[in-house]
């Protein structure tokens, strides 16, 4: 739900407002942009040739450390957003817009070339004026929600692995054992220094290109630690899988940029065994968000995107036999890394031969309910008109369960993140039942007043869910789509 009790229609109301009075024109457009766990409203937003993002946050202490960080970056010369202009209540606010492309997007799509190995060292010499140089004079009171990763810090990121993924995992293991190993590991690692301006989240997806320059963003959760934990952030993010030697080419290049920029000797040799052990928290607590947000929040991105952090851990304890030097973490780590465990989440290639179709529709109710397809006419029917319907309100009823504009109405503003929940543990049944008895064909209905906006999102969502956890060919059809009302019929007042 949107905190403050401010919907989404009265925030999109406040944006347009700010804008407006910014640039002196009204907005022509307006278009949401995917948000993963944050609370945070993000829109691009212009009028002709000025674009803005137009961002909304209630929450004001974590809008004053972004503030403070994106003023203490600027002057040190590291690519950030520029924040146009801020609200009073300081709970909106425009900044540049820096496109679409983020450094995800070009190792994702162009591979690992030589223009995108460049750009990674350019984000990591970056980083280190980011953690070295601003970091000298960073004031850490003003750092929102915790101040340094300390060992208390580690030791949840420890915790939030064990319960939002090992123990997901019905794997056996000596619980007592490995908490008072984690609590060990924790308190080594808070010893370890340097200690620097810690980004916290540096990952790819937080890293824009644009127009040939590396820019930060989503730094608000910066504080002071270990600067090698910000290292394995990067290196080591899953869904990138950079190969071994780019690894080693970009720590080597991250630790130059530190002469360049005069930063006092250290001993490199423990930096690098540092490095090694934060590598091992980061793959960790991953895990644990990916756990959170998949396993538990069903997001398909999450879902995804555990198999290739399997395969990450995997490789770090093949290439480091002797870390974690814990014997009961260690065995938890191999069993859960192993080749069943990274095959139970892998996703089905292209070339495998799905094992149950899996057809689903969304209809409207006044035309009627679509006849199940299939010889034995298995699967659901569900009725989403329980949840609040988008269409009732003149932002959204021209526009469909397609539109980001809506499926964030949906999450945040209705019961509708529960009702799917019940609906893929419902689902999931039957697919599991039907692949083990060799079952070809089930079908989902997700019915609604108008078939336009709560069941066909509900049935998208399901789909891409479904695509992620089992070998399924997913087909959707959206059978009201031809009645679908897109455009403002005459006399159809605001």
């Amino acid at each position: 739900m949107i905190t403050q009790n401010k919907s989404i229609v009265q925030i999109t109301g406040i944006l347009e407002k700010l804008f407006e009075e910014h640039f002196g024109k009204k907005a022509e457009s307006m278009e949401a942009l995917a948000v993963s766990g944050s609370d945070r409203r993000y829109y691009r937003i212009s009028n002709g040739k000025t674009t803005a993002i137009a961002t909304y946050n209630s929450n004001v202490a974590e809008n004053n450390t972004y503030f403070y960080f994106t003023e203490l970056f600027r002057r040190h010369q590291i690519n950030v957003p520029e924040v146009y202009v801020v609200s009073k209540d300081r709970r909106a606010y425009l900044q540049q817009d820096l496109g679409k492309t983020s450094l995800f997007d070009l190792v994702i799509n162009e591979g690992y070339t030589e223009p995108v190995r460049k750009l990674y060292h350019k984000a990591l010499a970056q980083l280190a004026k980011v953690q070295w140089i601003a970091g000298r004079e960073a004031d850490y009171k003003q750092c929102f929600a915790s101040r340094q990763f300390d060992e208390k810090a580690i030791m949840s990121d420890l915790l939030y692995f064990k319960y939002y993924f090992a123990d997901l995992q019905g794997v056996p293991y000596d619980r007592s054992g490995l908490i008072s190993e984690m609590e060990l590991l924790s308190k080594d690692l808070g010893r370890v220094q340097p200690q620097t301006l810690m980004y916290r989240d540096f990952q790819s997806r937080n890293i824009m290109v644009h127009e040939g320059k590396i820019f930060f963003i989503d730094f608000q959760g910066s504080m002071q630690g270990p600067p090698q934990y910000d290292l394995a952030s990067l290196l080591w993010q899953a869904r990138a899988q950079l190969p071994a030697a780019w690894k080693e080419d970009l720590l080597n290049g991250y630790i130059s940029s530190l002469n360049e920029l005069h930063v006092p000797r250290m001993d490199e040799i423990y930096f690098r065994r540092g490095y090694v052990q934060f590598v091992l928290v980061r793959l960790l607590q991953v895990l644990g968000s990916y756990g959170f947000r998949g396993l538990l929040q069903h997001k398909a991105h999450f879902i995804t995107s555990i198999a290739p952090a399997l395969k990450n851990l995997n490789l770090f304890l093949s290439d480091h036999p002797q870390t974690p030097a814990y014997p009961e973490l260690r065995s938890l780590l191999e069993k859960l890394s192993s080749a069943e465990m990274q095959e139970r989440y892998a996703v089905v290639s292209h070339g495998e031969k799905p094992k149950v179709t899996v057809q689903i529709s969304s209809f409207s109710y006044k035309t009627g309910i679509p006849k199940p397809a299939g010889p034995h006419n298995g699967g659901y029917v569900f009725d989403c008109r329980g949840i609040l319907n988008p269409g009732r309100y003149n932002a959204y009823k021209h526009l469909t369960g397609n539109d980001e504009m809506v499926k964030q109405f949906l999450e945040r503003e209705t019961k509708m993140p529960d009702f799917m929940n019940y609906v893929y543990s419902l689902v999931s049944i039957n697919v599991e039942d039907y692949i083990a008895r060799g079952f070809e064909q089930l079908s989902v209905a997700f019915g609604c007043t108008g078939g336009q906006h709560r069941s066909v999102y509900a049935a998208n969502q399901l789909a891409s869910y479904l695509k992620t956890r089992f070998n399924t060919e997913v087909t959707v059809n959206h059978c009201n789509e031809e009645r679908w009302v897109l455009q403002k019929e005459s006399g159809d007042g605001e």
